[in-house]
């Protein structure tokens, strides 16, 4: 073979490989910018995902799941498993409600307990973050005492009673559990008691009485103090809101 023939044959292999390279480069671009394209479309989905759950809190609604049961059953086809979820909801500010739900997923069964609960909402009667007087609640086996406190008390409850208060707006309480030590009975009983207290202008019109014969002065004049706080709250609140919006204009 000649020098020219040998030259030619060198160029044509180095043509050869650089070609089979490039193309190798080309397909490894291919597939890393498909990846990309992948990993975006997925961060994408799960930012949509994350925005859609919160959008579900923009209520301003305080939730707590009390307790999850686990339920199985045996039937004829095998054994089955489900959850369910005791849930209480509220706004903090005297509005509550409880929930229960079942469902083969714990999600699904908290979902379903908090739409329960905020269809038995109702609102409970009080005076500066308490209850308006002593009262007892009873559900099946579970006995729950519910006391007025002094501001700055806090919530002396345990945890079932504690996540009915939070959620209620009660922010000082005495309390006692005397009977059933089972969540369920004990949420239960607890909103019985809230559901049996009464305002002192509902007592007075039920005896033909004033409002000063029925009610002690301490109360009433809690009372006029809860209201005046609520006042200044709520103008401190306008104040800040028409400030925000002047520098916003601005």
């Amino acid at each position: 073979m000649s020098d020219n023939e040998k030259e030619t044959q060198v160029t044509q292999e180095t043509q050869g490989t650089e070609a089979v390279q490039n193309s190798e480069q080309q397909r490894g671009s291919d597939r890393s910018g498909r990846r990309g394209d992948r990993g975006s479309r997925g961060e994408g989905r799960r930012g949509e995902r994350r925005g859609r759950r919160d959008d579900r809190h923009d209520d301003d609604m305080l939730d707590r799941v009390v307790a999850i049961n686990r339920v199985s059953k045996t039937r004829k086809g095998g054994r089955t498993m489900s959850f369910a979820a005791l849930v209480v909801v509220g706004d903090g500010k005297g509005t509550v409600g409880v929930g229960y739900g079942k469902s083969k997923e714990v999600p699904a069964a908290i979902a379903k307990g908090q739409l329960d609960a905020k269809k038995n909402m109702f609102t409970v009667p009080r005076i500066r973050g308490t209850v308006t007087h002593p009262v007892i609640g009873h559900d099946a086996a579970g006995t729950v005492l519910l006391r007025p406190a002094a501001p700055g008390t806090g919530v002396i409850a345990g945890g079932p009673v504690r996540a009915v208060m939070e959620c209620a707006g009660i922010t000082d309480i005495l309390t006692k559990s005397m009977g059933s030590a089972t969540a369920v009975n004990v949420v239960r009983a607890t909103v019985d008691a809230l559901k049996n207290l009464e305002e002192p202008e509902e007592i007075a019109a039920r005896r033909g009485m004033s409002l000063e014969d029925v009610a002690p002065d301490t109360l009433l004049r809690s009372r006029a103090a809860g209201l005046d706080e609520e006042r200044k709250a709520r103008e401190e609140a306008k104040a800040k809101a028409e400030q925000a919006a002047a520098k916003d204009g601005e």
